[in-house]
């Protein structure tokens, strides 16, 4: 049986935001124990009110348990997700236990640090441990400090060890650290280290730029691209921080549908798409969404010559010309919302035309079982273009985006991505695609399963990831979505396939997520773990499976009509009805 929990250490400097990211790793869970390793009581009153500050942090779904002895604490109740905060105040309290500040280097705390490694590996619920980096706090060069500073260090260390996961937060920005190469994960399965970067590779003469599509046959391609407008891959991967959407403007939102002509809450969660459509725009009421956009990115892969689909991949390219020509379902339910449709061909193994192929990276991605889906140059250029296709969308005026796909096979890399970040069985998470029999069902378990152990050793390195098992569509497809939140721009996600890029996207840029709504439900079982793992609720469940962005298209009416709400329904004011607030109070309730 494969172990389903993470643990993950996060290191950092003294209010480098280290605890409030711990906390937002634990967001999905709704029981969490909150393991406090700081003094009970103190006369410090600043650090009395860190705690203050701390304890107000966090909502009803934690459980503060303050104790030193932390593998007890976690061996008593190893089904529970644990927040530590943290390890420094653990470690001072062991020292403290045995008065080893006097005796100075000769102090012996493995048997300590073993059995709470062991504790550790014995979680079967998710465990977040805070600790700072020793280099990044202050220690008095004393031989006090030079001792605690040398255990912390070693302890850090140990149960860096113990984690399948760490990272370190400086100045509230969070780098996820790569695996040490000789290190053995809690499995006793070595864990390779990432790559190294490759060259990237010197752009190909440049073709037409891609322009979005309006539903119908495609004019003349558009004039040749200059080669100053081809994206540059040089640091693709690299995301500046992410603002989230305004949480005042979404606490305006909230106070305006109060005052509504409507029962508070009658519109059920349609209010509160309309929040946060206010919140991503930072304006309420909002803006009306007029100039919605979908980028169906296609691509074919190497294992669907596998037998894991019911279609052959020369499918592929024959979709992509049918998007093209307005024939696709995409494109019918995009004219009916006003929607721009554009595809572009990232990886299709054929030629296509010109204008399509802009940003091509290469013909077919590899086939996961046995190698590489593309390379890390190949990945670089692919999120580059993923990136450079959001900025010309939002540059010229889309004020929402949704991204598509079109790939045969693609359901089984985008699975192997969920199965990997999520440390699920593949028997859990594989589905039918689009169609397979129970033999071709047979060949893809074996395919996510083949492709979530090559995965394994690059979990922690989205790029290696995307490379390793994504291919060139859903690379691009990630570098699309982490930019529209660069770029705080709202955007709708379909299925399973753009929904296993979203994970890779918000591992690129933390945080992205924020900036990202759940058009529906796909049938395919791996897509309800992705949503779980993005804390996102679906708008539409309509048991569909066709990919292409067709279910992020169906809810954008709902999305509009969200956000029309809040700016022309009329509130109990302005068309003279009575709130429930204002009503007259009957004379026996005075009374009484």
């Amino acid at each position: 049986m494969v172990d389903r929990a993470t643990r993950t250490l996060v290191l950092g400097g003294v209010r480098s935001g280290k605890s409030a990211h711990g906390e937002s790793l634990l967001r999905a869970h709704q029981q969490i124990r909150y393991l406090a390793t700081g003094p009970v009581t103190t006369s410090d009153a600043e650090w009395t009110a860190r705690v203050n500050t701390h304890r107000q942090r966090r909502d009803a779904r934690y459980t503060t348990i303050e104790t030193t002895d932390l593998a007890e604490a976690l061996r008593a109740a190893p089904d529970i997700p644990a927040l530590v905060d943290d390890l420094g105040s653990w470690l001072t309290a062991r020292i403290d236990a045995v008065d080893g500040w006097e005796s100075g280097s000769g102090i012996d705390l493995d048997a300590d640090i073993t059995e709470l490694c062991d504790s550790l590996r014995a979680m079967n619920a998710d465990v977040v441990l805070i600790s700072s980096e020793v280099g990044l706090s202050l220690v008095p060069p004393t031989p006090a400090g030079r001792l605690f500073q040398d255990l912390l260090g070693t302890l850090n260390s140990a149960v860096a060890q113990a984690c399948d996961r760490v990272s370190l937060v400086v100045a509230g920005r969070v780098l996820d650290l790569p695996a040490d190469p000789s290190a053995e994960d809690h499995t006793g399965a070595t864990v390779s280290a990432a790559p190294a970067p490759a060259v990237a590779p010197v752009p190909t003469a440049p073709v037409a730029t891609p322009a979005p599509v309006t539903p119908g046959p495609v004019d003349e391609p558009t004039p040749v691209t200059t080669a100053a407008e081809v994206p540059d891959p040089t640091d693709a991967e690299v995301f500046g921080p992410i603002t989230p959407p305004s949480e005042a403007v979404a606490f305006e939102a909230r106070e305006r549908q109060k005052t509504l002509t409507k029962p508070p809450g009658s519109l059920g969660r349609l209010e509160e798409i309309g929040v946060w459509i206010s919140a991503c725009q930072g304006q309420c009421p909002p803006a009306p969404i007029t100039s919605p956009s979908v980028a169906v990115f296609a691509g074919d892969h190497g294992v669907a010559r596998g037998g894991v689909s019911a279609f052959p991949p020369e499918v592929t390219a024959q979709m992509v010309a049918n998007i093209s020509s307005g024939g696709a379902a995409v494109n019918v339910m995009a004219a009916r919302v006003g929607a721009t449709v554009m595809v572009v061909d990232m990886s299709v193994d054929a030629d296509t035309s010109p204008h399509l192929s802009t940003f091509k990276v290469r013909r077919s991605s590899e086939d996961l079982r046995t190698t590489d889906s593309i390379t890390l140059a190949e990945a670089r250029a692919a999120l580059a273009a993923g990136r450079a296709i959001a900025d010309r969308l939002i540059d010229s005026g889309s004020d929402l985006l949704i991204a598509g796909e079109m790939g045969i096979g693609n359901t089984t890399p985008a699975t192997v991505l969920i199965g990997a970040l999520t440390r699920r069985e593949p028997v859990e998470i594989v589905g039918r695609g689009t169609g397979v029999d129970d033999h071709g069902w047979m060949r893809k378990t074996a395919a996510i399963r083949d492709g979530m152990r090559r995965a394994r050793k690059v979990v922690h390195d989205p790029l290696a990831l995307l490379a390793a098992v994504g291919g060139a569509d859903l690379t691009a497809t990630a570098g699309f979505l982490a930019q529209a939140a660069l770029r705080r721009t709202p955007v709708i996600l379909d299925g399973v396939v753009i929904t296993a890029a979203a994970m890779v996207a918000n591992e690129l840029a933390p945080g992205a997520m924020r900036w990202w709504i759940a058009g529906h439900r796909s049938v395919e079982p791996a897509h309800q773990i992705a949503l779980d793992h993005l804390d996102l609720e679906p708008v539409l469940d309509l048991s569909m499976r066709l990919g292409e962005g067709s279910g992020a298209v169906l809810a954008l009416p709902v999305v509009q009509s969200a956000a029309d709400i809040l700016i022309s329904m009329a509130t109990f004011a302005e068309a003279g009805v009575t709130d429930r607030d204002d009503a007259a109070v009957p004379e026996a309730a005075e009374s009484s």
